[in-house]
């Protein structure tokens, strides 16, 4: 079906002759033929609810500047129009391009602050979203006595009206259901009201228990002022607000903003060509890693097929999707010679080479830190003996990077020799045992010319250096490693999350970050009914969290019972059922996502540093920022960026508008955009 770009509204329009001769008694030097300067920053004010913090989150998140006024502080500043409002060169300015509130007044009806402030938005056509209110003929709704409803929104499903699909939620395609993970404890509250005259509404929902639909988030006109109205209680961590969260902050900035927004979703199959080790379910343990005691033999190991491989890059080509294969050639080749030394599954997937993103996973797969002594469960690192730590050489770590290269190189992988995965993250810091990096791999990894090393997300969430290196951080996946059927997945998933008292290991209820199981799952059941959807709902989640950071599973989980795909499908059938067309996931390189964190942290520090102007005036947009800093702009369709002579077309399209990490036109201090007229 064909999908429509929301239209952006101009704010200059808005500024009508009335209200630039009102703004002139106020500025001097205003007059009707001057377009107001209009700063692209956000007055957030926030009263520590979570309504608030959420859109101050995605504001974060998106790379939008704003300031914050705490209402719960006593020495905040007072919003007047001095602070909201003054005249640069002669020329109003707006300080403010966009208002968070966390109701409709929340200084009062009436008073100095309120009067303030809804004067400013007047004036200069300013918009104000409501974080979170009640339906009340204050904000264009009738109340919910009056054909309208208020309770518990938990699995209740929302729609975007056509109203909203022309306006700023255009992103969107299908329904919306309202989370609701666990049955016994209401997770969302909200008004669903009837509008007023003056209210159009962008997300409905059939009114519960009485007939018709009403309004969940809606635009309220009146008074030449526009607020966005939104009457349901979230937390910055819910789907249904991470899915809206990009259409409240379009519409309160219009389509114009500094930063950008978009989709992720990138999945790292580490081992390829290495078999991985497999769970025993009677010992609970995983015999042959250095946390298995008790002895007895190893279960056999779980590889991947020449069928699976086959497989792989049919479900690729099927969905349009792209795996990064992280991949152990000297272990395969190990593979080989003990097995009559030939391999099939090599074969097929150097055959299927093109289809694949590679990624340099070391020769062997050791572990690169510290030595480790595993006379003791948990291991230690070894000791020199001057009692300082051993670690693996430089030269040997820069062995198992090359030679993994080379012979990617002669096969004709189509590899970045810059990214680099260490089996298990070594090499980096590794809490308890080994405190710090291994003090030889920053240099084995300049040897090697690898920029972009991976790093866990659960251990190293944010990006860092590791000498001229930086980090890429990876979620985990909980599709466990060592395993390669539905059962021994629920069994391992029972053993670490079941209580003590249920048989489980306990771990989950002294581990703060986790809970336990209400009753372990069945085996035969439990991974295609409880695990899949938790685990494609956390993945989903991330994706639609403008986090670019890659899942990382193993090559064990697309063999035998191929257990990876149904989370996998999960993740991409929900993620279409809610997105249009136009708002495709982005599925992105090891390198490409490492140079994302890198200008997302260079822009937060110029920010920061208030080394950043930005304004709009009519329809140009003028940014300036320190030399070399890549500026994140979001602007609507048609606009174009100015170069010394004539313009060029700006961004790449997404979600209705075009997005750009960009710089001045060469020969310019300031990067400068023309917008469409309307």
């Amino acid at each position: 079906m064909a999908h429509r770009a929301h239209r952006w509204r101009n704010t200059a329009a808005a500024l009508t002759a009335v209200s630039l001769l009102a703004l002139g008694s106020g500025v001097p030097g205003a007059s009707a033929a001057v377009d107001p300067r209009i700063d692209l920053r956000v007055l957030v004010v926030d009263d520590g609810g979570g309504a608030v913090r959420a859109i101050t989150a995605q504001l974060t998140s998106t790379g939008i500047p704003f300031t914050r006024v705490d209402l719960n502080d006593s020495a905040r500043p007072t919003l007047t129009a001095a602070f909201l409002s003054d005249t640069v060169n002669g020329r109003p300015r707006a300080k403010f391009q966009g208002v968070v509130l966390p109701n409709e007044a929340p200084f009062g009806s009436g008073s100095g602050e309120q009067t303030a402030l809804e004067n400013y938005e007047r004036t200069y056509g300013i918009p104000q979203v409501d974080a979170y209110t009640w339906a009340h003929p204050g904000v264009g709704l009738d109340y919910t006595n009056e054909g309208g409803w208020s309770g518990s929104l938990d699995g209740r499903q929302a729609a975007v009206t056509d109203a909203g699909r022309s306006s700023a939620f255009g992103y969107l395609d299908g329904a919306l259901t309202f989370e609701d993970n666990a049955p016994s404890i209401q997770e969302s509250y909200g008004y669903v009201a009837r509008p007023r005259a003056g209210f159009t509404s962008y997300v409905d929902l059939p009114v519960p228990e009485g007939s018709g639909r009403g309004s969940l988030i809606g635009e309220y006109a009146h008074d030449g002022r526009r607020e966005l109205v939104v009457t349901f209680a979230y937390n910055q961590h819910q789907q249904q607000f991470r899915v809206l969260a990009r259409g409240i902050v379009e519409w309160l900035t219009q389509g114009v903003h500094l930063g950008q927004d978009r989709n992720y979703f990138a999945v790292h199959v580490d081992d390829v060509f290495a078999p991985d080790a497999r769970w025993d379910t009677e010992r609970n343990c995983t015999p042959g890693d250095i946390d298995c005691v008790g002895g007895g033999e190893e279960n056999a190991p779980i590889r991947m097929t020449a069928e699976d491989a086959v497989y792989a890059a049919q479900w690729q080509r099927a969905r349009g999707f792209i795996m990064d294969m992280v991949f152990n050639a000297g272990a395969g080749e190990e593979w080989k010679a003990e097995h009559g030394g030939t391999d099939a599954l090599t074969s097929r997937l150097l055959t299927d080479r093109a289809q694949y993103r590679w990624i340099n996973h070391t020769y062997t797969h050791p572990f690169l830190g510290c030595v480790q002594d595993t006379s003791t469960v948990p291991w230690t690192c070894a000791k020199n003996a001057d009692g300082s730590t051993k670690y693996m050489s430089r030269a040997e770590i820069a062995a198992q990077i090359r030679d993994n290269h080379n012979w990617a190189v002669a096969k004709g992988l189509p590899i970045d020799r810059t990214e680099l995965v260490t089996g298990e993250h070594s090499g980096l810091k590794t809490l308890p045992q080994q405190p710090a990096d291994n003090p030889n791999l920053a240099g084995a990894l300049a040897d090697n010319g690898v920029k972009w090393i991976a790093s866990d997300n659960s251990r190293e969430p944010e990006q860092r250096a590791v000498g001229s290196a930086l980090t890429v951080p990876r979620h985990p996946m909980n599709v466990y490693y060592n395993v390669g059927t539905k059962a021994e997945m629920a069994d391992e998933y029972n053993w670490i999350y079941a209580s003590a008292e249920d048989g489980g290991s306990g771990i989950c209820s002294t581990n703060p970050a986790s809970t336990c199981l209400d009753e372990p799952l069945d085996t035969a059941t439990g991974y295609d009914g409880y695990i899949v959807p938790q685990e494609a709902r956390i993945a989903l989640g991330h994706v639609v969290n403008n986090d670019p950071r890659p899942h990382y599973v193993h090559q064990s989980n697309l063999a035998e019972e191929r257990i990876l795909y149904p989370v996998m499908d999960k993740v991409l059938a929900d993620y279409r059922a809610l997105f249009a067309d136009n708002t495709p996931v982005e599925n992105l390189s090891q390198k490409a996502i490492g140079t994302e964190f890198q200008r997302r942290a260079a822009w937060r520090t110029a920010v920061a540093n208030n080394k950043v102007t930005a304004y709009r005036i009519g329809t140009t947009v003028t940014v300036t920022a320190p030399s070399g800093t890549q500026i994140p702009v979001t602007a609507p369709e048609g606009t174009r960026k100015q170069l010394v002579l004539g313009t060029t077309a700006f961004g790449t399209p997404y979600a209705g508008a075009r997005s750009a990490w960009a710089t001045p036109a060469a020969l310019q201090s300031a990067l400068t955009l023309k917008l469409p007229s309307a």
